[in-house]
């Protein structure tokens, strides 16, 4: 039965708490022994919590032999990125700048999960300070794709996508900046969900730019995503049932989104696409002019709010970083205040003529990545080759942040390619509830 329990979704093993059919303590164990035994365990996790879960999962059978169970993931053990601080444990956000910082408090969102009753299984490698979509990290570890073990796992949230794709724990808590939930959960043929920017707290996360950072899950369901963005939130569970797509209408953004696809990425969109038109939805092709304006706009916005925020302790000893991520940050130096001000300025201007130009529809639609996984031992060697595959990684993902929406990517029939529906600010609950239509579709 443990067989089963390493790939049921989060809900389906609540579900079995809630009947009695899975003891917590049992459960925790099995994903323990998995994340502790598995050949890629070093890769992925940076601490395995054993003495934590196993506490929390004595906790929450008290509570369900009891009925007093306070959540439907009570007792479901999941992984969590090592930039939300855990009391009493290391969390370096993935670079040797922040060896030896150990929180006295767990982060809020944890906390929330904490009260929510789910097990913390242990804490995952990442991109260096969450500045890498690729999620390649010669410093700590790098995560094996699911698809490729010689490949990229996404980042930078690439050991809470792995932890759940190498079946570790049931779900991963990652943040995203620019695509760092999406793009580890698309090439690891995950749910993944970024939250509008302060829906989710970041008190007690390691900071990349706040402006843009977001905290989200990547999970085996859409129905995983909306019970773990009320833990997260502490508030209200979307309501899933009985979603259709019968009515609903998409945009497929035409504009920079669909340029230089590979060939995989464009065939499973495009059929990923057709399933949803066969389900009901009306699908409308949709240039949005202003789009590369919009996309150089986070040049100077992302890598500026970076390096203001960590050049203390990177020009400090730049020596102990990955040169790559290092010479990232170090874009922001090259941009004054008069840039940043007049960039953030039109941003906002951009965000409202978005707004205006999708209100018609449900959600907009575009491949998660334009690129598949990349070898990890070229973009260790080849500077060029890493710093163009990183920002076209990213390039469809980073839409979702710079225009301040909610993201939601889904597995296709092609591995490692996702589709990516945006929606309008602080919109999760319709479209997690318009996610799970797709994602019956997309499994028909």
């Amino acid at each position: 039965m443990s067989d089963t329990w390493l790939t049921a979704t989060a809900s389906d093993l609540g579900r079995g708490i809630a009947a009695g059919d899975i003891d917590p303590i049992a459960l925790t164990e099995t994903y323990l022994d998995a994340a502790e035994s598995h050949e890629f365990s070093m890769r992925i996790y940076t601490h395995v919590t054993y003495d934590r879960a196993m506490s929390e999962a004595k906790a929450a059978r008290a509570r369900a032999d009891e009925n007093l169970r306070h959540s439907l993931l009570d007792g479901v053990p999941i992984s969590w990125k090592d930039l939300v601080d855990t009391a009493g444990i290391e969390t370096k956000a993935g670079t040797n700048l922040l060896s030896g910082r150990i929180p006295t408090h767990d982060g809020e969102c944890l906390q929330n999960a904490t009260r929510a009753g789910l097990v913390c299984v242990g804490k995952t490698h990442m991109s260096e300070l969450a500045f890498s979509g690729l999620g390649v990290n010669p410093i700590t570890a790098t995560p094996p794709c699911v698809n490729d073990h010689d490949a990229a796992p996404g980042g930078s949230s690439s050991g809470a996508g792995t932890s759940v794709a190498f079946n570790t724990a049931a779900a991963g808590i990652g943040s995203d900046t620019g695509g760092s939930v999406r793009i580890p959960a698309a090439w690891n043929d995950l749910v993944g969900l970024k939250t509008t920017a302060t829906l989710v707290s970041l008190k007690g996360v390691v900071p990349l730019a706040e402006s843009f950072d977001t905290i989200g899950p990547l999970c085996r369901s859409v129905e995983d995503a909306a019970h773990l963005l009320g833990v997260l939130t502490g508030g209200t569970i979307p309501d899933l049932t009985n979603a259709s797509l019968a009515g609903r209408h998409f945009a497929i953004c035409k504009t920079s989104a669909l340029d230089d696809l590979e060939p995989s990425v464009a065939q499973g969109f495009v059929t990923a696409v057709a399933k949803l038109a066969n389900a009901g939805a009306k699908i409308t092709e949709l240039d949005i002019p202003f789009m590369p304006e919009a996309l150089s706009l986070s040049s100077v916005l992302f890598t500026a709010e970076a390096y203001a925020e960590w050049k203390t302790e990177l020009e400090a000893t730049p020596e102990v970083m990955f040169p790559e991520i290092l010479e990232r940050f170090r874009i922001g130096l090259s941009h004054s205040a008069v840039d940043y001000v007049r960039n953030h300025k039109r941003m906002m201007q951009l965000r409202s003529e978005y707004n205006a130009l999708t209100a018609p529809f449900d959600a907009v639609l575009m491949p998660t990545a334009p690129v598949m996984p990349p070898n990890v031992k070229r973009l260790e060697t080849d500077s060029e080759f890493y710093q163009r595959i990183n920002l076209l990684a990213l390039r469809n993902t980073r839409i979702g942040n710079l225009m301040g929406l909610c993201a939601l990517t889904l597995p296709t029939d092609e591995k490692s390619v996702g589709l990516m529906a945006l929606s309008a600010p602080f919109s999760e609950a319709k479209l997690l509830r318009v996610g799970a239509a797709m994602e019956s579709a997309l499994r028909n």
